[in-house]
């Protein structure tokens, strides 16, 4: 989970000019609705919505967005099984996904981390700070990638 700050989203402007396109997947139009409204007049990105997981597994890989929001719970394709499929694609494979869910539990949230998924944005979200949310995921993926990747211990440097 992600704590949104004005600190936090001052120091993510830079990560802001590479963000620019967000797929939301989830079965509620009105979520939909408001991560559009939130995240297009508020965060200044643009944002294709798709309604279900079926719909998303027909849709999304005819998109190219930056980064991927999925609901966890719908009806017919759940998000884990929508994550799963999407990655399986060579375009999505690489690709920053995180939840958006009411599963919050701590076995839950580690589940979803130990999958791949960048972060978690719990539901019900703040549409005020929605956008806030993602810029800390997204900077947060970025310092991932981005740090020096340790060396192997030597032999010499294990411990018994």
């Amino acid at each position: 989970m992600m704590r949104d700050n004005k600190n936090q989203r001052a120091g993510s402007l830079s990560m802001h000019a590479t963000l620019k396109n967000i797929l939301c997947i989830d079965d509620e139009q009105d979520i939909l609705d408001i991560a559009k409204f939130a995240l297009e007049n508020l965060g200044h990105f643009k944002l294709q919505t798709i309604c279900g997981g079926k719909e998303a597994l027909a849709r999304a890989p005819l998109l190219r967005p930056d980064l991927v929001l999925i609901d966890v719970m719908m009806p017919g394709m759940d998000g884990i099984q929508v994550y799963a499929t999407l990655r399986k694609i060579p375009a999505f494979a690489t690709m920053p996904f995180a939840f958006m869910t009411a599963k919050v539990q701590p076995s839950e949230v580690l589940r979803y981390l130990e999958m791949g998924i960048e972060g978690i944005i719990p539901k019900p979200f703040d549409p005020m700070t929605l956008s806030g949310a993602v810029l800390s995921l997204w900077e947060s993926r970025r310092k991932k990638e981005s740090a020096p990747a340790q060396p192997p211990l030597l032999p010499s440097e294990t411990l018994l």
